[in-house]
């Protein structure tokens, strides 16, 4: 049989839907391995009239996974945008946040920020103060209100997809299933009928899939996430992927510095005079221990 090039929609353990040319395929991998993201680009070979076999993955573009001290998680592959949804209630983590903006630049992925529900006035204040130094950083923030102003909402957020592949991320209650079913008016239809294909049970939402838009942009939807671990990424890689650490480096006295209690370093004599947010060196720190800490 001849091999078909297929794009993976739709993830669930080892198994994973490929759309070929509108054809939907269960595809499984071959041997063991689970190294498939939604977005891959992958060859593949009919088993069954709807059943393949990978054979081989694409070279990627972008590749945004998470990992803990024991395994890796990847969340998507190919995707040029990445969109954090948070929202005036409930309360969002500032960890979060941060972790998934230091993928993005570690990856090389543009990242944006979603602030949802701001019909909520009172807490808005509080909200826009929060996201504040982030957009201090130079990612942009999108204030939405996806119930009470769906037109406005579609409107915002629709510019910023077109031409993108594009992964939505948050915590669960941040409202990010709201943005996605206006975004993607039969992705409930979508939904259940990649459940029937993967053979997971009516009502899962446990995985990640890709949604196409009119005009070839596409729209990646994961599960709501509370943690996001970057055990993967190396010393090197964490200083270059927090921005504001960037004009400091190379000014620090020794040139092996880690920025953590070296006499005079750069980094941390701007987080004495401000110019670097406590918090996120704080985070650097952590993130600094945690990939020393590897397993794997």
């Amino acid at each position: 049989m001849s091999e078909l090039t297929g794009t993976i929609i739709a993830a669930h353990g080892r198994h994973y839907l490929a759309d070929v040319d509108g054809e939907k395929l269960q595809c499984v991998t071959r041997g063991k391995k689970t190294n498939v993201a939604v977005g891959d680009v992958v060859h593949l070979k009919k088993t069954s009239n709807d059943q393949a076999v990978i054979e081989r993955i694409a070279e990627r573009t972008t590749l945004l996974y998470r990992s803990d001290q024991y395994k890796s998680k990847l969340l998507a592959a190919n995707i040029s945008r990445l969109f954090i949804v948070v929202a005036t209630e409930p309360g969002f983590a500032d960890d979060l946040v941060s972790r998934a903006l230091v993928a993005c630049e570690a990856a090389g992925i543009e990242a944006h920020i979603i602030l949802n529900k701001t019909d909520v006035e009172e807490l808005l204040p509080r909200a826009r103060e929060r996201v504040a130094p982030y957009a201090a950083l130079g990612y942009p923030v999108h204030e939405v209100s996806a119930k009470a102003r769906p037109e406005q909402t579609v409107a915002t957020l629709m510019p910023l997809l077109e031409g993108q592949s594009s992964i939505f991320i948050g915590q669960s209650g941040m409202g990010k299933s709201s943005m996605i079913n206006l975004l993607v008016p039969d992705a409930d239809i979508a939904v259940r009928e990649i459940s029937a294909a993967l053979d997971t049970g009516k009502h899962t939402t446990t995985f990640t899939r890709l949604y196409r838009l009119p005009g070839g942009a596409a729209i990646i939807d994961s599960p709501g996430f509370q943690e996001f671990g970057l055990y993967h990424l190396t010393e090197g890689m964490l200083e270059r992927a927090f921005v504001e650490f960037k004009p400091y480096l190379g000014g620090c006295k020794y040139y092996n510095c880690r920025h953590l209690a070296e006499p005079q370093c750069a980094v941390l004599e701007a987080v004495a005079e401000g110019k670097i947010a406590r918090m996120r060196h704080e985070l650097y720190g952590q993130l600094l221990h945690e990939s020393s800490q590897t397993l794997y």
